[in-house]
């Protein structure tokens, strides 16, 4: 998807009571790709526990836009999910999330889509809800649900960053490895080592070579690998 695809989803926190929970927000919409945070009536805002929490998010929490309703801060939205843990006698049923984020961001190429979060310990009210177009749901323990604000933004926003295709998983440093002449060179100097030490009887060996072999194999050597093993085994060598 473009990247434009994130940078029309904002985030909206109404009623926050503790600041942590803005900035630790503010962390997790950075982290997955987002960065327009706003708040509605925050209880604390600014404040040094947000700013502290915020790491090194502290951008998107100076850019944080204050609202006194919800209402105000959806003006400019096409599409509002409001999170709600408890179930609600309300005419549009709760979605689970996972359910919810590719519709979420197929509305994005209309405009901009918000998601909302209520406070830390009443949640939105039915009011709030009424003023959301779907409502979402993060399944979680029946016998413990409750999740913590900056935590369900932090899953909210991982589900949809991820549905995106918003970020690969870092690619693995290329490896080089061993040719067949240097593994062959590797147990010729292993099994030389072996029998000057006395651990291996030539005269009856029996299948421990071909058990290295085997070792090795599955271990699937690189060059540089290789290299270090000789070297170990060549520093064996030299002591009386």
């Amino acid at each position: 998807m473009p990247a434009t695809t994130l940078e029309r989803v904002c985030v909206v926190l109404a009623r926050p009571s503790h600041p942590g929970n803005i900035g630790a927000a503010a962390r997790a919409l950075k982290t997955m790709g987002f960065a327009d945070l706003r708040l509605v009536a925050p209880a604390r805002f600014p404040d040094a526990e947000a700013t502290a929490l915020a790491s090194g998010a502290v951008d998107v929490l100076d850019a944080a836009r204050r609202y006194d309703t919800l209402e105000a801060a959806l003006t400019d939205v096409v599409f509002a999910v409001g999170f709600t843990a408890r179930p609600r006698d309300l005419s549009h049923p709760a979605r689970s999330l996972a359910d919810m984020a590719p519709v979420v961001l197929g509305r994005t190429s209309e405009g901009r889509v918000a998601l909302v979060f209520g406070n830390e310990t009443f949640g939105l009210s039915n009011e709030e809800l009424a003023r959301c177009t779907a409502l979402a749901h993060i399944p979680a323990n029946p016998a413990y649900s409750s999740l913590n604000l900056a935590a369900a933004v932090q899953v909210a926003c991982y589900e949809l960053s991820v549905r995106a295709e918003s970020f690969a998983i870092p690619a693995e440093p290329g490896r080089t490895p061993a040719t067949g002449e240097e593994i062959e060179a590797l147990f010729a100097h292993w099994e030389r080592a072996m029998v000057g030490s006395g651990f291996l009887d030539p005269a009856q060996p029996k299948r421990l070579m071909e058990r290295m072999r085997r070792l090795f194999a599955r271990a699937g050597l690189e060059r540089a690998e290789v290299q270090f093993l000789r070297g170990m085994l060549a520093s064996f060598e030299k002591r009386p």
